[in-house]
């Protein structure tokens, strides 16, 4: 898989990282990819904002990181047909379903 890095603060200086350019936002990424998978590490009382874009996109899944719940936005991902994941760590799960990443180096950081 790829992962593609949104922060609009960096993205404002065109900066990269992990050698990937930095989006300053999910809807410019999917005007260039197809998105699987919004991981979202945010606030609880942030992550809906960010599960009601990856909702709009047409992303498959929405993955909020350890300590982030809400149950209402995920209610609307599955509502709409996304797949969800809440607190818990994407790093931590994929061994356990035998998916490597795209560079182990950096997931072992």
């Amino acid at each position: 898989y790829k992962v593609i890095p949104i922060n609009p603060a960096l993205a404002k200086r065109n900066e990269t990282l992990h050698g990937e350019k930095v989006y300053s936002d999910l809807q410019s990424v999917s005007a260039e990819y197809t998105v699987d998978m919004v991981d979202i590490f945010r606030a609880s009382n942030a992550a809906g904002q960010f599960v009601d874009e990856a909702i709009e996109i047409g992303a498959k899944s929405v993955w909020l990181q350890l300590g982030v719940v809400d149950e209402e936005a995920g209610k609307r991902a599955v509502d709409a047909g996304l797949m969800v994941v809440m607190d818990t760590c994407p790093l931590m799960e994929f061994p356990k379903l035998g998916i490597s990443g795209p560079d182990d180096e950096i997931s072992s950081l």
